[in-house]
């Protein structure tokens, strides 16, 4: 898939994406995003800048703008199921108001990728969660939701697409093999997705997320698995939840809240690559 970054804050837009824009099922609430995203332009165009509760601040009477900047790009990969039942569900959820969720790209069971919002721009996918010190992940993370009702498993057609489109995403911002993490990851105590059925063994071996070694060395007697987990990323205010969430994207077979020498061998591997 060729990327389709847009061009922030001028937003310049094809002749025939307008023309997209102006029919078929979708027209109204594309409409509904042209219209956002040109205030969000305006907005940034504005010179000297409105920016609020300032008014205080012994501020110089003559603005002088940088000519060195450039926009914030994400440093974070969330991926999702999207616990619905068919494409068409999930995109009526991301384009009705009410629902405030919403997510950059949505990964059809055939490959399909819709890109639903400009990748500079903050989706509403996250919620409340944490990976290490971020807490505000919405703000650093581009979110790809995968159709997937939260049981079944991912087809290849699927995962090829989400493969694709996580080089591009990659390549184009720098994001690291360590930051393509899960929903689960970041909200342990409250999303399970994407499911235990996910690839991430195979997403890893292609750069995206990191594995452990076929050889395992033995964790230390020692070995202070919650802190090694804190290290990796996780939230371990719930350390069970935690602990789940750790087994649902590295051992995949067993989601129970404990810690089995196995599991520790594994959390050991990972935690000297995080370290």
């Amino acid at each position: 898939m060729k990327s389709t970054q847009l061009l922030v804050p001028a937003l310049f837009l094809s002749v025939s994406f307008l023309a997209a824009c102006t029919t078929g099922k979708y027209a109204a609430t594309n409409k509904s995003y042209k219209s956002q995203a040109k205030a969000y332009a305006k907005n940034i165009a504005q010179y000297p800048p409105v920016t609020p509760g300032q008014d205080t601040l012994p501020m110089s009477a003559e603005w002088v703008g940088t000519t060195n900047f450039s926009l914030r790009k994400p440093n974070y990969v969330i991926l999702h199921h999207t616990a619905q039942d068919s494409i068409g569900q999930t995109l009526k959820t991301f384009t009705l108001p009410r629902t405030q969720v919403s997510a950059h790209y949505v990964v059809a069971k055939d490959g399909k990728i819709y890109h639903m919002l400009n990748d500079y721009m903050r989706a509403w996918h996250a919620g409340v969660a944490k990976w290490g010190n971020a807490t505000d992940i919405n703000s650093s993370s581009i979110g790809i939701e995968i159709d997937n009702n939260g049981t079944e498993p991912f087809n290849d057609v699927q995962i090829a697409s989400v493969i694709e489109l996580l080089g591009n995403l990659k390549k184009n911002y720098g994001i690291p093999t360590a930051n393509f993490i899960a929903h689960a990851d970041i909200a342990p105590k409250r999303k399970p997705d994407p499911n235990e059925n996910f690839p991430w063994k195979l997403l890893a071996s292609k750069g995206y997320g990191l594995w452990y070694d076929d050889s395992l060395q033995v964790a230390p007697f020692l070995f202070d698995a919650p802190a090694a987990l804190r290290i990796i990323g996780y939230d371990t205010t719930d350390l069970p939840a935690a602990i789940v969430a750790f087994k649902r994207h590295f051992i995949q077979t067993d989601l129970k809240p404990e810690l089995t020498p196995h599991d520790l061998d594994v959390l050991y591997n990972l935690y000297k690559k995080y370290w």
